[in-house]
């Protein structure tokens, strides 16, 4: 449950709460899955971080909301919100193979489950589309200890992506999307992360990689490399999905 808030600096984002049902790690998903679009050259609005105080419950007359609103006092995560934007509806707006190959492969890469034509996730902005709400991505990171077995094990959700159809350039986008994300750019997105978020998200491990933040950091960086390294895997799977499709 995101509210559309304005900040002390008079911007309107898009209030991604920590309180919410996925907690922290979904604020944690925004952050570096919205890095890694921009880092490929995807349009992603503008993420914020935004301190978030609990007298505002007191405003408002809804007890869900209420609860919601303090439990996720302190820092929280915003997009910026684009005024006069429409849902993405696959029957109507069209978009190049370009940019599905781009977006099925960067979809592939984060693990996003949340890029179907039940729930696109994109908006028409200035008839461009627009990609929002990577909160249900790094679906690997809600169960690891800071390794993970097979990190270029094929995305199977993909199947069901809403422009899977039109992702015939996999190929042709992969070594140069691959290239964009050297561990140096996947370091330095990675540092944008709050510590406070993954000391949040670690708290349950008293020991390993995930219970101290530089250390935690480092395991996404870890992950994403070797991803990278072994995407011929995914790749390839991703091909065969996208030319299965009519």
């Amino acid at each position: 449950m995101p509210a559309i808030v304005e900040g002390d600096d008079l911007g309107t984002y898009v209030l991604k709460f920590r309180g919410a049902g996925q907690g922290v790690r979904a604020l944690l998903a925004e952050i570096i899955a919205g890095g890694i679009a921009r880092a490929l050259g995807l349009p992603v609005p503008e993420i914020v971080l935004a301190q978030l105080d609990t007298a505002l419950a007191q405003t408002e007359p809804d007890p869900e909301i209420q609860d919601l609103v303090r439990a996720s006092g302190g820092l929280n995560v915003g997009l910026d919100y684009l005024s006069g934007a429409v849902n993405f509806d696959p029957a109507v707006d069209e978009v190049s193979q370009d940019f599905a190959s781009r977006l099925v492969w960067f979809d592939a890469l984060v693990g996003n489950v949340d890029r179907t034509a039940r729930n696109t996730n994109l908006l028409m902005w200035h008839r461009k589309p627009w990609l929002i709400d990577h909160g249900a991505a790094l679906t690997f990171h809600h169960a690891w200890n800071g390794a993970v077995a097979q990190p270029a094990k094929p995305f199977a959700p993909i199947a069901d992506h809403v422009l899977l159809a039109r992702a015939k350039a996999v190929e042709q986008v992969d070594a140069e999307l691959a290239a964009r994300l050297t561990p140096e750019v996947v370091t330095d997105l990675l540092a944008e992360v709050p510590d406070e978020f993954l000391q949040l998200a670690g708290a349950e491990h008293a020991a390993g990689p995930l219970s101290v933040p530089a250390s935690h950091r480092q395991a996404y960086v870890h992950y994403f490399c070797a991803r990278l390294a072994g995407r011929a895997t995914w790749v390839g799977a991703l091909k065969e999905a996208a030319d299965a499709c009519a």
